[in-house]
């Protein structure tokens, strides 16, 4: 071969390799390959947004389907979902903000703050409260077959002054209470003075950047970019977005996207919002069982024998989680606008395990 046409031959090699293109890492977060994958992970959905930070920084950020079936409107990183239990870590921050401000202690107990409060109120404390030690029984629980209007706070309490003794001796146990986060939002807008949504906008929300985030109220707040609830009929996904106790506010009414949820991992990382010692309050476990212990709106465990704070979230047409690992500042987020069967820990576990632990 001429020496001319072997350097031609040798370039348009070269040449072919480098335009190429490259096959995608698996370990790579951000390729179209663990785009993929994390979606093959995921139940069955109609829309769905998923974060993963380590170290501080967004390494994954996805989002799936659509926030509205009828309307076809796709789901965005600004899409809100209606958080619902997630938002308990929020009530408490609230509550936390208070005892910070000499306002509340959390050895207060319940009549202090509701005259007519049964007896057993004086033995409830706000800590008990908020670690599901109170004994209050949950309000859907209590709630008349006949009802068909939506049930709103002042009506949670109403019940509970109607009941006579809690479930247990206040203290003895753990028992996962609705209830008691509804009071506390109650006991936020006394003790502050002023309406527990504009609290949590004021001392909250604001102050992290989380801008599109709210508590909705029917008439006093709006949801911009709001994903709607829903449910599978016949096979066809359809609107299925409110539940007679959607308007209860403090145990689960907030609205909010990966956006704004990573504004508050960020926030919670930092320790921006309470004192040391209110924060160590809020992380300190009350054993539940051999498995996990809980603190203040937060469920405390070991994954990987990695610290892990989480909470699930589930009301009618969402399905939510929060896994956060304080110690390397990390955190997954999986929200969807639609029902999971089977529960939402495994559902984070298993992106947990994709993109952060990388197995």
């Amino acid at each position: 071969m001429p020496m001319h046409a072997m350097i031609f031959a040798v370039l348009t090699t070269i040449v072919f390799i480098a335009s190429a293109p490259l096959l995608a890492d698996p370990s790579d977060t951000s390729s179209p390959s663990m785009t993929d994958r994390v979606q093959a992970a995921l139940p069955d959905h109609v829309g769905a947004a998923v974060l993963v930070i380590d170290h501080g920084e967004v390494i994954f950020q996805q989002t799936y389907g659509l926030a509205d079936a009828e309307s076809q409107t796709p789901v965005t990183p600004q899409t809100n979902f209606r958080i619902a239990s997630i938002t308990k870590q929020f009530t408490a921050t609230a509550i936390m903000l208070l005892v910070d401000d000499g306002k509340l202690s959390l050895d207060d107990t319940l009549d202090t703050f509701f005259p007519g409060f049964p007896d057993y109120g004086q033995r409830i404390t706000v800590r008990q409260v908020l670690n599901h030690r109170s004994g209050l029984p949950d309000y859907e629980d209590l709630i008349p077959d006949t009802t068909t209007l939506q049930v709103h706070d002042l009506d949670v309490l109403k019940m509970i002054l109607d009941t006579d003794a809690p479930l247990f001796e206040p203290g003895d146990r753990h028992a996962y209470s609705n209830t008691g986060y509804t009071l506390l939002g109650l006991i936020v807008e006394q003790v502050a003075n002023q309406p527990f949504h504009d609290l949590l906008k004021t001392r909250i929300f604001n102050p992290v950047g989380m801008d599109r985030t709210n508590m909705f109220v029917r008439g006093l707040t709006a949801v911009p970019d709001r994903a709607l609830g829903h449910t599978k009929h016949e096979g066809q996904w359809t609107r299925d977005d409110q539940s007679l106790t959607s308007a209860v506010r403090g145990d689960g009414g907030i609205y909010s996207s990966i956006d704004d949820l990573a504004k508050w991992i960020a926030a919670l990382d930092s320790q921006r919002l309470l004192s040391d010692e209110s924060t160590q309050q809020m992380y300190l476990p009350t054993k539940t069982d051999e498995s996990f212990g809980y603190g203040f709106g937060w469920r405390i465990d070991t994954y990987h024998d990695e610290y892990r704070v989480h909470h699930n979230g589930g009301t009618r047409g969402f399905s939510l989680c929060m896994q956060r690992f304080p110690e390397r500042k990390a955190a997954v987020i999986v929200l969807f606008n639609n029902n999971v069967k089977g529960g939402m820990t495994p559902v984070g576990d298993r992106v947990a395990e994709l993109v952060l632990f990388q197995n």
